[in-house]
């Protein structure tokens, strides 16, 4: 079993989403996580079609639910092993500092 400590395991993409707008908000969601489809006419199937194309935007909104539901949060990836997107993303700025203020400081 590959899944077995996977706290994701069988929650659809969709139904996490739609957990964290009835939580937060479309308003909050996009100044938590910056990205077009939470800010500028927002909708359930636009995400999700963006959240489906873009690891990085999937990966911090899958990270957020699991911190919302109190759940085990994955190690964070050094910055060599993650994608260029996100190199690109977050600028110059270190990896632990991005959005600490969201997200908590890093261990």
């Amino acid at each position: 079993m590959t899944q077995a400590n996977n706290p994701l395991h069988g929650i659809k993409l969709e139904t996490l989403l739609n957990d964290l707008v009835d939580h937060y908000g479309w308003e909050e969601l996009g100044q938590r996580i910056d990205i077009r489809c939470f800010n500028h006419d927002p909708s359930i199937k636009s995400s999700l079609k963006f959240l489906r194309k873009t690891p990085w935007a999937r990966e911090k909104v899958e990270y957020l639910y699991l911190k919302m539901n109190k759940l085990p949060l994955p190690k964070i990836k050094p910055q060599s092993e993650r994608p260029a997107a996100s190199a690109v993303n977050s600028g110059d700025k270190d990896a632990s500092s991005v959005n600490a203020n969201i997200w908590g400081k890093s261990e």
